[in-house]
């Protein structure tokens, strides 16, 4: 079982470290994204870069590889292994090898898009509602990176509070670990908050410091 469960981790955590970002960046612009803006990986940085379609992709592929890392790397330990266990698994080291990939000297994105792909594989009602509160955040306070934190704080309460479904201690902990990674890699942002100085969607980029989640 220990086998299924290294294989389980190993397949996950590849899946995750895929820098789409960064690779869609470098193929249609022959630019190193890690050079713009905030120096970030993900989606919201490739937007802001002026690659507003890349950007999406970003997002699109970043989440899709979340997703298809709970359900693909935890197929194969169904009989070895508990299946829940086996996709909190995944969704833990599919988002670490998003934050720490790698290919890019273990210097990735926030997990934000990543974490939205295992959620939606974890627990799609509870990640509705999570995605919920990150529009209403964004609306009300023009902050993505607010919005992100708020939203990935609040998985873990639907998920283990609002939406009663079968879980396990391995399947909890994934669920609140995963959600800790994301608000741990926006610590930046989060200084910014409390000084007033976090970029605002629709702010000039010369009044306000541009980084990325």
């Amino acid at each position: 079982m220990v086998e299924t469960y290294v294989i389980v981790a190993s397949v996950a955590y590849l899946l995750g470290s895929i820098p789409f970002g960064y690779l869609l960046v470098r193929i249609f612009r022959n630019e190193d994204i890690r050079s713009k803006g905030s120096g970030n990986i993900g989606a919201t940085n490739v937007i802001r870069s002026g690659a507003r379609w890349l950007g999406v992709a970003t997002l699109l592929l970043d989440a899709g590889k979340g997703y298809a890392a709970v359900v693909l790397a935890s197929r194969p330990a169904m009989d070895a292994a508990h299946p829940l266990d086996a996709a909190a698994l995944a969704a833990a080291f599919a988002a670490v090898g998003h934050v720490f990939p790698v290919w890019l000297g273990f210097k990735g994105g926030k997990g934000v898009a990543t974490g939205l792909g295992v959620f939606l594989a974890l627990e799609p009602r509870a990640t509705l509602l999570a995605i919920g509160v990150f529009v209403v955040v964004l609306v009300l306070t023009r902050y993505v990176s607010l919005a992100s934190v708020l939203s990935a704080a609040s998985f873990p309460v639907f998920g283990l509070y609002v939406v009663h479904t079968e879980r396990t201690p391995l399947l909890v902990a994934g669920m609140v670990a995963v959600p800790l990674l994301i608000i741990a890699k926006h610590h930046q942002n989060i200084r910014r908050l409390l000084n007033g100085t976090e970029y605002r969607v629709g702010s000039k980029k010369n009044e306000q410091t541009e980084q990325s989640v």
